[in-house]
């Protein structure tokens, strides 16, 4: 059995390196913030010490314990956390799946700690909080250059969806990379994929057909 100031600094520690994560999510406004990341991280330390040291006492010659099958359970078990953040808010578009994987790495961190691995532990944390927060705006400057812009439209079964696609193909036709056109009982489903979308440009078109009676729903990504 390890002595409690040992159990006491791994503790420490791990809601230390949970918290250096959960501040950045927190900066962000995210539901997951600093203590949720601090809870997970000191409960993974706590359960791997408890996993590891807890039950000493009733080991013997025919008594063995794996603290290994503890830790696999902390690592899918954090998933109800993760399934809780992220957020489904439109057909093509969640959100919370970074907040999500910090959490389960964080989770990580904890384990980490817990056995003592204090080196893994800071530089995952150190290297995770990279990720995050200075890693973000070359992410988002880079796939802005790929990125291609959906336009989803659902259209009543009476209406004539050949105007609505000819509106949108005289606008912006070069800029088309996909385009699919399904039919159903309930209408018509027209969805364009673009590799560029200035919405100055195609804006007022997309307004207008929003506008029309037998267009149900109009959805785009920018």
């Amino acid at each position: 059995m390890i002595g409690w100031e040992i159990v006491l600094l791994r503790l420490v520690l791990a809601s230390a390196l949970g918290a250096i994560i959960g501040m950045e999510r927190e900066r962000k406004n995210w539901s997951a913030g600093m203590r949720t990341h601090m809870m997970v991280c000191l409960g993974s330390a706590l359960v791997i010490i408890v996993s590891s040291y807890g039950f000493s006492d009733v080991i013997g010659d025919h008594i063995t314990l794996d603290p290994a099958r503890v830790a696999a359970q902390v690592v899918s078990g954090i998933g109800f956390l993760g399934a809780g953040i992220i957020i489904f808010q439109k057909p093509g578009f969640v959100r919370g799946l970074t907040t999500a994987s910090g959490l389960w790495t964080v989770a990580a961190i904890g384990l980490a700690t817990g056995s003592g691995m204090y080196l893994a532990a800071i530089s995952a944390t150190i290297i995770a909080f990279t990720i995050l927060l200075i890693l973000q705006p070359i992410e988002q400057r880079f796939s802005r250059r790929f990125k291609h812009h959906l336009v989803r439209i659902s259209v009543k079964p009476e209406a004539d969806p050949y105007q609505i696609i000819d509106k949108i193909m005289l606008k912006a036709e070069s800029d088309i990379n996909t385009f699919s056109f399904n039919r159903s009982a309930s209408g018509y489903l027209i969805e364009i994929n673009f590799n560029e979308f200035d919405i100055s440009e195609i804006g007022p078109t997309l307004s207008e057909i929003e506008k029309n009676e037998n267009v149900k729903e109009l959805y785009w990504t920018r």
